[in-house]
């Protein structure tokens, strides 16, 4: 087929779009800042419950899918599953947002939730010494809680 084969677009048809002129956002349906949102509202539930070593990470430069990773360290099977269960009542009814999947529940050493744009990690402090995700995401920025409006308790 040449180019003169190829058929031709009337005035009444829709131009083509070229899909990678405006790449999707889609992964960010709603922006950095409501990701920032979810973000805060994920590690103050840690620090409610008494979570240790409250660490929020901005990725967006790292990773096309993920915005924030907050990291927090429980030291029981019973507290890692208090802020798991608090942080989806959080942001699911809270802030209507919802999760798209959790991993690690039952084994209770590293419990994962994911909501897209931000990835809660729970971790009994071995297991977080061993997978050592900050150094792993070491080109992450680290917010600071009180950047956003959090204290470490």
């Amino acid at each position: 087929m040449n180019l003169s084969d190829q058929p031709t677009s009337s005035s009444n048809d829709t131009p083509s779009v070229d899909p990678m002129a405006h790449p999707s956002r889609a992964i960010r349906p709603h922006g950095l800042e409501e990701a920032r949102k979810l973000a805060t509202e994920a590690a103050r539930v840690a620090l409610d419950n008494n979570g240790q070593d409250v660490t929020v990470l901005d990725v967006s430069e790292q990773s096309a899918e993920f915005d924030f990773f907050v990291i927090a360290t429980g030291t029981s099977r019973r507290q890692l599953h208090a802020i798991s269960e608090q942080t989806d009542d959080a942001l699911e009814k809270g802030l209507g947002d919802h999760r798209q999947g959790i991993e690690g529940y039952q084994e209770s050493s590293w419990i994962v939730l994911d909501y897209g744009s931000v990835v809660v990690h729970l971790f009994d402090e071995e297991t977080r010494e061993y997978y050592d995700l900050e150094s792993l995401w070491a080109d992450a920025t680290p917010i600071p809680l009180a950047d956003l409006g959090l204290t470490q308790r």
